[in-house]
């Protein structure tokens, strides 16, 4: 290799937390050296074979999933796609040489890190949690650099490795300045109404949707319009359930590309408080009600949130509770002018701009040495 034309693998994925910081990495490294060479790894039929070739790369699948927490027959075929996984990673890096590896979490990423480092090829990790996940504590001891997004990650991986980067999301995401208007025409939302933004996660969030099912009514009678992004799995129903409000401003969408213009709009974000979607609720200085996944590992969508609340930057209602709280909180935060302003001078605090293109410098100096 010449530092002139670097070869990057890059893995992760599962879910879009994984993803997106993944392809921010690659975008950087693409703006730095137009020449770089990147070729993704993921899990076969997870959402990042269908995310990452839509952002302009090339992805390789490996047969790989979790572990299942609870005893099933599926926990069976885990050695072999262990193994299946190893060998085939190993494959994809002999044949396409990489001068370095990255890992943002997810399944794949752990055979990618292991045969990488067993090759020689230095590895860095990029985690995005303030609670460090099980792949990335295993990988820690061989990476040769670890780009965390909170304080205080000794806990979980050598000092000597750690950088604080913050976490990479995507800039077209969080680029909302002067695009109120064309958002109100792209959603087909009214300019004199405040609106609501509602983001489970890319996969959904149950708990979220059927508080926000519940309480259509009262959103209505108050006023209130929203943009609500239901994930894949209860698109059907929460559409369905939707379809009588849809002229009062309550647009349903499985999935929303065009981010930056829900931000936009957005006068109140009600969200999961997934690492990466926190970063963005920062960059885009958005007052917010988060709703922490309980069962995600080790609970760290709480303890997300909560470095959020502890700097009044943001509103926690747990899982729970969101059927109870969530609606009614929800409306009495909007009607409150002063305290939105507060959670959102408080939340523009904590944002760490530039995040993927300090990664990306990381990434490129490993390979200058």
């Amino acid at each position: 290799m010449s530092s002139q034309s670097p070869k990057v693998i890059i893995s992760g994925g599962g879910t879009g937390g994984h993803i997106f910081p993944a392809i921010a990495i690659a975008n950087a490294i693409k703006a730095i050296n137009p020449n770089s060479e990147i070729l993704f790894v993921g899990a076969k039929g997870k959402m990042e074979m269908e995310k990452v070739p839509e952002a302009g790369y090339p992805i390789k699948g490996l047969w790989i999933s979790g572990l299942q927490r609870s005893l099933t027959l599926k926990n069976l075929s885990f050695p072999f796609k262990v193994i299946s996984s190893l060998w085939n990673a190993r494959k994809i890096i002999k044949a396409f040489k990489p001068d370095v590896a990255v890992g943002t979490g997810g399944f794949a990423s752990g055979p990618v890190l292991k045969m990488a480092g067993a090759s020689n090829i230095p590895t860095v990790i990029q985690e995005q949690n303030s609670y460090a996940g099980i792949t990335n504590k295993l990988l820690a001891k061989n990476a040769a650099k670890i780009c965390v997004a909170y304080p205080d990650m000794e806990s979980f991986f050598p000092a000597n490795k750690i950088v604080f980067t913050g976490n990479p999301v995507r800039q077209n995401v969080i680029q909302i300045k002067g695009k109120r208007e064309q958002a109100l025409k792209f959603f087909g939302l009214n300019s004199d109404k405040p609106t609501i933004l509602v983001v489970g996660g890319s996969l959904g969030a149950r708990a979220v949707n059927i508080a926000i099912k519940d309480g259509l009514k009262q959103f209505i009678e108050n006023g209130i319009q929203l943009v609500w992004q239901t994930g894949e799995f209860t698109y059907e129903e929460m559409n369905f359930e939707a379809k009588p409000f849809s002229d009062k401003g309550v647009k349903v969408h499985q999935f929303i590309k065009e981010m930056d213009l829900a931000y936009a709009v957005a006068d109140l974000v009600i969200s999961r408080a997934g690492a990466i979607a926190v970063s963005e609720l920062c960059l885009t200085k958005k007052p917010s009600v988060l709703v922490p996944f309980p069962h995600a590992a080790e609970d760290h969508q709480t303890k997300n949130a909560r470095s959020l609340v502890n700097n009044e930057a943001a509103l926690m209602v747990t899982d729970a509770q969101a059927n109870q709280n969530l609606v009614k909180e929800s409306i009495q935060l909007l009607a409150n002018k002063e305290k939105l302003q507060e959670l959102s001078n408080n939340i523009e605090k904590l944002a760490k701009e530039n995040s993927a293109t300090i990664i990306a410098k990381e990434v490129l100096a490993l390979i200058k040495q």
